[in-house]
């Protein structure tokens, strides 16, 4: 933008270099901004995943297909940032909507599938335990995205990051469901998957009112 001091002509030089070396930075920045978020995301996962199959909460398979997902959603956003374009960007932030609408569709529908056929979770103190993974999964990664999404100008990175910050507290719904649970209320358990389920869709919307606002980018 600023070119007018860059005017100091190097023979044979194109005076754009610098903004060459800011793309590239940019896309450097943005693809370890992705890569760190998925690791964290993927550790939380795993550990999620290994308590999911000792308790059977669908609470926690909710907020476990969410952050699987959600991990995912780095992938196209990588790749975008690698070919250091705005139109793959754009398309990574709608991949992002996609896979979180997707998520929300799979939650709701297990929620149900269990209040139709009732099987309270068991091991509510490990349950719990894996609620806390996930919020300390997602506000780290949602930390490390919104940063790199502001720092970077980037829309489709500051909705993903906004859809980790809101995960943090999907996960902490999956501490509610141990708790009320353990207190003798089972149906519970399926009642806050739906609850879940309906956040998830609050933010495929916030998500894609980010996306779609920035779309003159």
């Amino acid at each position: 933008m600023d070119d007018a001091h860059h005017d100091h002509s190097h023979a044979g030089h194109d005076h754009s270099h610098g903004l060459v070396h800011d793309s590239i930075k940019r896309s450097q920045e943005g693809i370890r901004a992705v890569s760190l978020s998925l690791a964290v995301l993927g550790l939380a996962a795993i550990a999620q995943t290994a308590v999911f199959i000792t308790s059977g909460s669908i609470a926690l398979l909710a907020d476990l297909i969410h952050n699987f997902g959600d991990a995912l959603t780095a992938v196209p956003l990588g790749i975008a940032f690698a070919l250091q374009s705005q139109v793959a960007e754009r398309r990574a932030g709608l991949a992002v909507v996609a896979a979180i609408f997707i998520s929300a569709c799979v939650a709701g529908v297990e929620a149900v599938g269990r209040l139709i056929h009732p099987s309270p979770p068991t091991h509510l103190a490990v349950l719990a335990l894996a609620g806390a993974i996930g919020y300390a999964g997602n506000l780290i990664a949602a930390h490390i995205r919104l940063n790199a999404g502001r720092r970077l100008d980037s829309p489709a990175l500051i909705a993903d990051g906004h859809h980790a910050h809101a995960d943090a507290y999907v996960s902490l719904a999956v501490i509610a469901s141990a708790l009320v649970v353990a207190l003798g209320v089972p149906v519970a358990d399926p009642l806050i998957g739906i609850g879940i389920t309906l956040v998830i869709l609050r933010i495929t919307w916030q998500s894609w009112a980010t996306v779609r606002g920035n779309h003159s980018h």
